[in-house]
Formats: structure tokens, C-alpha cells, sequence
């Protein structure tokens, strides 16, 4: 018995004795874990905020390809309906702070005409750099078209009665699709212009 023991106790101590020689002699062949060759030549494994940030960059690089830079005076038909659209408002406000500056009263309100000429030259620069196809005129009217978005949204909480609501729905799916597609035209506004453009 105490033979068989002894020889357990010689066995177990030379399994030891190269389990623990075998790291250092493995080490030396093994590639390192840094190397991406490592892992059959795989990238190391990225984050979910990365992977996310790259599959979004991915599909804007799509995007971007399918977009055609504007030709020579070209303008995007969204813009042009934009510049329109200002242009009527422009019109209305500047006819508003005329009659102010006359001492016209609308109702028992008093007008005050300085406000309206503000927004009056403001409507009347983003009409004109649209109809040029300028990038920070689209980017002011779509901020505008972002008010009008919230005014009608909650205005759809308070209506009084069905001619009201139809109206408001109106005017609140009108800016939504114009906003929609003036992004694109906006797009196409920020790329590189093309041979014989201004």
C-alpha cells in the first residue's frame, strides 16, 4: 500500500512539474492577444455605441451617394416652394407694419409696427437667399417650419370647433412634408458644387 502511495505521490509531482514548465515554453509561440492576426485576422470586438455609430455612418454614405450636386442656377423644388411660401408671408407682415406705422387699429389692439418690420425683413432675406439656393436661408426657414410644427401640435389640443381642427391638421401635415423634404434639399445644398456652378 504504502509502495502504491508512494508511487501516486511521484506521478502527481511530475504532472505538476510540466504543467507548470509548459506556459513559459507556450508563451513564446503563442501570438500575442493584441495582435488581430490572433483571431484569424478579425477586428477586436467593438462596443454597441460604436457598432451603432458606424452602421449610421454607413447609411449617410448611402445617402449621400444617391445625392446629385445642384447644376449651374439649379434650385431644388422644395426650396423654390419655401422661397414662394416666405415671400407671401413677407408680403403679408410688410402690409401689417404699414398700416401700423398709418395708426390703422385692428380691433381695440394696439400694433406696434417695429416687431413686424423685424420679421418682415427676416421673412424677406430667407425668401430671397432661397430662391439663390443659399444653405443658411433653407436652415431658417426649416426652424420656422419647426415652430409652426409645435403651434399647430398644440393647437390641435385647444380647438373649439371642427373648421378649426381642419385647419390646424392642414397646416400642421403642409410644414411636415415641406420640412421633410426641404432635409434633402438641404443636402444636396451642402455638397460640392458642380462644373459651372457659381
Amino acid at each position: 500500500m504504502t509502495g502504491a502511495r508512494d508511487r501516486t505521490r511521484a506521478e502527481r509531482k511530475k504532472r505538476k512539474r510540466r504543467l507548470t514548465a509548459r506556459p513559459a515554453s507556450t508563451d513564446e509561440q503563442a501570438p500575442e492577444a493584441d495582435d488581430p492576426r490572433a483571431n484569424g485576422g478579425s477586428q477586436p470586438s467593438e462596443t454597441f455605441q460604436e457598432r451603432l455609430a458606424r452602421r449610421s455612418e454607413e447609411r449617410n454614405a448611402v445617402a449621400r451617394a444617391k445625392l446629385e450636386p445642384l447644376g449651374a442656377g439649379e434650385r431644388p423644388g422644395a426650396v423654390t416652394v419655401g422661397a414662394i411660401v416666405s415671400a407671401i408671408f413677407a408680403v403679408t407682415i410688410t402690409v401689417s407694419a404699414i398700416l401700423a406705422i398709418a395708426g390703422v387699429e385692428a380691433g381695440d389692439r394696439e400694433i406696434r409696427p417695429f416687431p413686424l418690420i423685424i420679421f418682415a425683413a427676416v421673412l424677406w432675406a430667407m425668401a430671397i437667399g432661397m430662391w439663390r439656393a443659399r444653405y443658411w436661408a433653407v436652415l431658417g426657414f426649416q426652424t420656422l417650419l419647426l415652430l409652426v410644427l409645435l403651434a399647430s401640435a398644440f393647437g390641435l389640443v385647444v380647438v373649439s370647433s371642427v373648421l378649426q381642427a381642419v385647419g390646424t391638421t392642414l397646416l400642421l401635415a403642409g410644414s411636415g412634408v415641406l420640412f421633410y423634404f426641404m432635409i434633402r434639399a438641404m443636402a444636396r445644398i451642402q455638397m460640392p458644387k458642380s462644373p459651372g456652378a457659381e
